[in-house]
């Protein structure tokens, strides 16, 4: 009896197993991890996802805020997961950012990750605080050069788009900023409208209701056109520094090795969200732009981003060990 029981049991369980991993997907909760902490534009598209992907799926999608160590704990979290389609990653820039930006990385983006869709873009948009005396970009470009290393400028992080597009503002500006970095959006606009630093670029959806209550001035957006929720506000290139482009992006991640047909099925599920009119209509309160692309485009997308941002890196010198 005992000798059946050794046989049998393994038997039972691997039997059990089988018919779990035949279950269609998904057969449980999913987790999307967000690599900053709530509230922020990243968080704000993986729960308007996550939310309609609960309804579609017929399962809790959950969300899931990681942040530290420049988005890296997230994206590793997710690059090691199961590749079973339950672990997924809303990125961002900082996908491609931090392939350049850190010296050593434990994982690769393009071989550890398999991209599902481009979610969505936004711009990032350049405030300071109303105390700072200046109302446009070439005022703040004239103290900044009377007054070297005194204008303090916030980030969202080492190496995020805010970061970094505050970074090519003060090359092509030829003036000297003191960085001071946050981990995350909220609390550097909270900082920035406190007066504990003058100016930042930030994504649009985070600092925009600063902006109308009035406790944030708004200089420029940072995209290459105007943006439509803002029709008379001067984008960086029309407002003195021509060629001026940056824009904020995410993207949903799954790891390496996951099924194609998982793959194929998440992407479908969130394409049609984002044609919803419901979703256009709070994507656009928030000046974000809806996209979804396959994930070949995405693959693309992610790699030629990597390479852009690679060179603004080397140019910059930014470098994080």
């Amino acid at each position: 009896m005992k000798k059946m029981t050794r046989y049998v049991l393994p038997l039972i369980l691997f039997a059990l197993t089988a018919v779990a991993n035949a279950q269609p997907f998904p057969a449980k909760p999913i987790k999307i991890v967000v690599p900053f902490p709530a509230g922020g534009t990243v968080d704000f598209f993986a729960r308007v996802v996550s939310s309609k992907l609960t309804d579609a799926l017929g399962q809790t999608v959950l969300v899931e805020n990681r942040a530290g160590a420049g988005g890296n704990i997230a994206v590793e979290s997710v690059a090691k997961a199961a590749p079973d389609g339950y672990t997924l990653l809303m990125g961002s820039e900082i996908v491609a950012i931090n392939t350049s930006l850190y010296t050593k990385l434990s994982y690769d983006p393009v071989k550890d990750l398999a991209p599902i869709t481009l979610v969505g873009t936004v711009p990032n948009i350049l405030i300071v605080n109303p105390s700072l005396p200046v109302n446009s970009v070439k005022e703040l470009i004239a103290l900044a050069a009377k007054t070297p290393g005194k204008i303090s400028f916030a980030s969202t992080g080492q190496g995020t788009s805010s970061h970094l597009s505050s970074e090519l503002f003060k090359l092509m500006a030829n003036v000297d900023l003191l960085h001071v970095p946050y981990k995350g959006g909220p609390p550097a606009v909270a900082d920035l409208i406190g007066g504990q630093v003058n100016m930042m670029f930030i994504n649009m959806p985070t600092g925009l209701a600063h902006v109308k209550s009035g406790k944030a001035r708004i200089l420029a957006v940072s995209t290459a056109r105007r943006v439509a929720q803002l029709p008379d506000v001067l984008t960086v290139d029309q407002a003195g520094l021509k060629g001026f482009e940056t824009a904020a992006w995410s993207g949903l991640y799954a790891p390496a090795g996951t099924n194609p047909e998982i793959i194929a099925r998440l992407n479908a599920e969130v394409v049609k969200i984002l044609k919803m009119p419901s979703v256009k209509e709070q994507l656009a309160g928030q000046g974000a732009e809806p996209v979804g692309d396959t994930p070949e485009e995405f693959g693309r997308f992610t790699r030629d981003e990597i390479a852009k941002w690679a060179k603004l890196i080397k140019i910059s010198g930014a470098k994080i060990e």
